[in-house]
């Protein structure tokens, strides 16, 4: 009953995204110029937002996109249940449609690092001789992997309206893994007038377990020395790729009487400092 838990939106993500302005492709020497939104079942059925905030990003640098169609869930928390056999169920329901979109020159970008990490790593080493599942893993990105490397190509708008200010971001321990480099750090450092502190430990958050009755006051303690990292230097946000990790330092910091601080996801920052 402590546990901060996830509401259900009215609509979901497909409900409310816009299809695509015909932007022409513009590919660079890093990027595939298009964009396949995988947008993973937290962002369809809890925070669309989320999704709308890309969406927002990818219209502002005029890069046209398209929503993954009837996607299933990733499978990481089957995986982690040890349910095998349902995670082959959800490899075989996305893995077609997905390596369809990799092979038309698809970025394919997922807004939640345990989505991402599940087609890069997990399904790749289980499925090591799927050619469409090693399709998918050469054209998975993350969001701020894409942006960076879009940046290094020159074709990231970088025209920032607004500052915003003192940003403690947390490294959520799945974007880690993936070992592609703190990339949403070094967007949120290229918007002028922002200072990003750098906490990079686990939440104790762990997908479902902190959340569970005989788990949660564990999952708090874990989290006390990121909770305390995070409240450094007076931050007007607090952010975190996994918005889940996110909402728990958020409940962390109020537990503990820590000064309250605006949650937001990385891509809604983002969006704001754009001005969109």
């Amino acid at each position: 009953k402590k546990a901060w838990v996830p509401e259900y939106a009215a609509k979901t993500f497909p409900q409310l995204a816009k299809a695509s302005a015909a932007f022409p492709v513009k590919d660079g020497q890093r990027t595939p110029g298009k964009v396949a939104i995988y947008a993973t079942c937290y962002i369809n059925y809890n925070e669309p937002g989320i999704g709308q905030d890309l969406i927002k990003i990818l219209n502002h640098n005029q890069i046209p996109y398209a929503l993954v169609d009837k996607e299933a869930c990733c499978g990481m928390p089957k995986l982690e249940l040890g349910d095998l056999e349902s995670v082959k169920e959800n490899k075989d329901k996305n893995i077609p449609k997905l390596a369809k979109l990799a092979r038309e020159g698809y970025a394919i970008v997922t807004p939640i690092p345990s989505c991402t990490l599940m087609f890069k790593q997990e399904l790749p080493l289980m499925f090591p001789d799927d050619a469409d599942v090693q399709a998918v893993k050469e054209a998975m990105w993350d969001p701020f992997e894409y942006f960076i490397a879009r940046s290094k190509d020159g074709l990231l708008n970088q025209d920032f309206k607004e500052e915003l200010g003192h940003v403690s971001y947390h490294v959520a321990c799945h974007s880690r893994v993936q070992n592609v480099g703190q990339k949403t750090a070094e967007a949120l450092k290229l918007i002028p007038g922002t200072e990003v502190n750098v906490v990079e430990r686990c939440s104790g958050h762990s997908g479902t377990w902190g959340v569970k009755k005989e788990f949660h006051a564990m999952a708090m303690k874990i989290g006390r020395p990121v909770f305390r990292s995070m409240a450094e230097e007076s931050p007007n946000y607090i952010s975190s790729d996994c918005q889940l990790a996110g909402h728990h330092i958020a409940q962390g910091m109020d537990e503990l009487g820590l000064p309250k601080t605006a949650m937001a996801h990385p891509l809604t920052l983002m969006a704001k400092a754009y001005g969109l």
